[in-house]
């Protein structure tokens, strides 16, 4: 069940504007391992969605659910495998496991399918991408148990 102290963060407001929304999850403040500034991860995934476009217009012509399909697949695949997609290469970003709260980006080598899988069931469900707590993470990050850093 949650909590007050749980709920409070989402109430509270985005990120600081200091942009220090990773402070409070043990990242530090930047370089390497820092929180994904918004600009870097709304171009990447503007790159993923291109490169979605592009794969389905390969296949079928006409079918306005392909490309999401495609970029769901190329989600669940990349990120549960490597912890990127092909935007998140090209702008030095990667999807890490959050550690115990205060303990920072956990020190796995991948993400896992199944934190894949519920991190792009929300993104492409769009709304809980763009609703972000106190931290800067959006609903499907939080869901999974995840945050996109810096590389």
């Amino acid at each position: 069940m949650a909590s007050r102290e749980d709920l409070g963060s989402w109430l509270d407001g985005g990120a600081s504007a200091s942009g220090d929304g990773g402070s409070r999850l043990g990242l530090p403040a930047e370089g390497s391992g820092s929180m994904a500034p918004l600009g870097r991860r709304v171009i990447a995934l503007c790159v993923d969605w291109a490169a979605a476009l592009g794969v389905a217009a390969l296949f079928v012509r006409g079918n306005e659910f392909l490309p999401l399909a495609v970029l769901a697949v190329m989600n669940v695949v990349l990120v549960g495998s490597i912890g990127c997609t092909i935007g998140h290469r090209l702008l030095g970003l990667r999807v890490r496991v959050l550690g115990a709260p205060g303990r920072g980006a956990a020190e796995v080598p991948f993400v896992g399918f199944g934190r894949a899988l519920v991190r792009t069931v929300l993104l492409c469900l769009v709304i809980p991408a763009v609703v972000w707590d106190g931290d800067g993470r959006g609903l499907h990050d939080r869901a999974a148990g995840t945050v996109i850093t810096r590389r």
